[in-house]
């Protein structure tokens, strides 16, 4: 299958496209795993990446289009793929169309994952991470930590990002309402949208998905 998955920050994207991917046994493709393969390898792609965000520059688009396109084209993706994260707007979405069709191929489902907004900014807002160790993640209310502020784990200070602050958050969704959402109706007038109600247990979000692409 070649799924596309679609969602608000916060919507859990990434821990349903690796469970579903499983599940299908076709390869999860994310952009920031695309961003960081390239400019690791040191690609012609991945090089120019680099120099966009060193300068804080948003990556154009031909750019990500590229590093997709040669994902995409490589062996394990040949019966499928779940693309997260990417296409990011209407004009990547035209973008993927004109590859599929020139590979004689096309898009399957796009699952959309939604949850309200409210729900966005408590599940990002009420992250904590552990200085001592980022893997150690807590939150004020789905997963608190024992102690206030204090790692169970190791004891370390449990802190909030920056980029976790509500107003961060709040800013990260209005840039989705403007560039990414209009792809929903782009994909729906095609008949290909799936709208997936992604609260509750991951395991539930997930199951629900898979009960979708089954029909």
């Amino acid at each position: 299958m070649r799924i596309v998955l679609v969602g608000p920050p916060g919507a859990g994207k990434g821990t349903q496209a690796a469970f579903l991917a499983k599940n299908l046994s076709i390869p999860h493709i994310s952009t920031g795993d695309l961003f960081r393969a390239n400019i690791s390898q040191g690609t012609e792609l991945g090089k120019q990446a680099k120099a966009y965000m060193d300068a804080g520059d948003l990556v154009p688009d031909e750019v990500t289009i590229g590093m997709a396109k040669d994902r995409m084209e490589q062996s394990d993706a040949v019966n499928g793929f779940l693309l997260d994260g990417f296409p990011r707007n209407v004009s990547q979405a035209e973008a993927l169309d004109v590859m599929l069709q020139a590979a004689g191929m096309k898009l399957d489902a796009v699952l959309d994952l939604e949850v309200e907004e409210d729900e966005v900014v408590k599940r990002i807002a009420g992250r904590r991470i552990c200085r001592n160790e980022s893997s150690h993640v807590f939150h004020v209310t789905y997963a608190p930590p024992k102690a206030v502020g204090v790692c169970d784990t190791c004891g370390g200070e449990l802190y909030q990002r920056g980029d976790d602050s509500e107003a961060t958050v709040r800013n990260r969704l209005e840039v989705y309402h403007t560039q990414t959402e209009p792809i929903i109706d782009y994909y729906k007038a095609q008949g290909l949208l799936v709208t997936i109600p992604a609260l509750g247990e991951v395991a539930d979000v997930t199951k629900r998905a898979m009960d979708a692409l089954k029909k």
